[in-house]
């Protein structure tokens, strides 16, 4: 299992979602080795089980969950799955998301709508519903809701040929801001990281063609950063540390963007 900084997160029950996979799949064994009960969710569902037995032989806990964050009824069905498992989702981690690149002139519209559907209406769906659970679980006295929601340096940053991509991390990054006010006396933090370029699947090849070394060489410290750069931010913002954080949008790119 991967080794996590110093934060305990023994009793927290945390949902992950695009868990198949990069950063969803690094914060889920990150949250596990930190003491938290995981519930892996994704639709490549054989994906899951391969990560939620090595969590388990690791000395964790995790299940695993089918969840189309884009559908409604699957992402209750996922909640139901999890109280069912470990109790009350009090940790939720939106970070699934697709990327679509090319010229907007180029992107056909069915593609636009699939991406907006993924990386909008699915965070606004997951952490609605890990919301209102929470609320119903008293969560205004306990003030334990942790709500973090993966958005991306382009959110404020250009990026050519990215345009529906960043719009809908934007998107998310204000959303998190606006929830994070409308449920500030709920006791539900929520917060945004905005993680910098990091080779993922998600990326593809793109960092070993022509146009993604000039890329890589175009940033300051010429290099791309890691998955694990991340680890303290999620686990600080998912703990009981992070009490006096909500509204907040931490960049964290190595520099990527100055």
């Amino acid at each position: 299992m991967a080794k996590a900084p110093i934060f305990d997160l023994s009793g927290r029950v945390a949902l992950v979602t695009g868990a198949s996979s990069g950063i969803g799949d690094r914060w889920s064994r990150i949250l596990a080795a930190a003491g938290a009960r995981v519930v892996l969710a994704a639709r490549r569902a054989d994906r899951l089980e391969k990560l939620k037995a090595e969590i388990i032989a690791a000395g964790g806990q995790a299940i695993a969950v089918a969840m189309d964050v884009s559908d409604e009824a699957s992402t209750i069905a996922a909640y139901d799955a999890a109280e069912q498992a470990f109790g009350v989702v009090d940790t939720i981690v939106a970070n699934a998301g697709m990327n679509s690149e090319g010229l907007a002139t180029d992107l056909a519209v069915d593609e636009f709508d699939q991406l907006s559907a993924v990386n909008i209406r699915g965070v606004f769906l997951t952490v609605r519903e890990g919301a209102r659970r929470l609320m119903a679980d008293n969560s205004k006295e306990k003030q334990h809701g942790r709500i973090v929601v993966n958005s991306s340096i382009t959110a404020n940053h250009v990026s050519p040929g990215l345009a529906a991509y960043s719009a809908s991390k934007a998107a998310v990054q204000q959303m998190g801001k606006v929830l994070a006010r409308d449920w500030a006396r709920q006791g539900i933090n929520v917060n945004t990281i905005c993680p910098g370029y990091i080779r993922t699947e998600l990326s593809g090849d793109w960092f070993d063609t022509e146009g993604g070394l000039k890329q890589i060489n175009g940033f300051p410290r010429r290099r791309l950063m890691e998955e694990s750069d991340l680890d303290v931010a999620l686990l600080y913002l998912c703990s009981e540390a992070s009490r006096a954080v909500t509204g907040s949008s931490f960049t964290i790119d190595d520099g990527q963007s100055l």
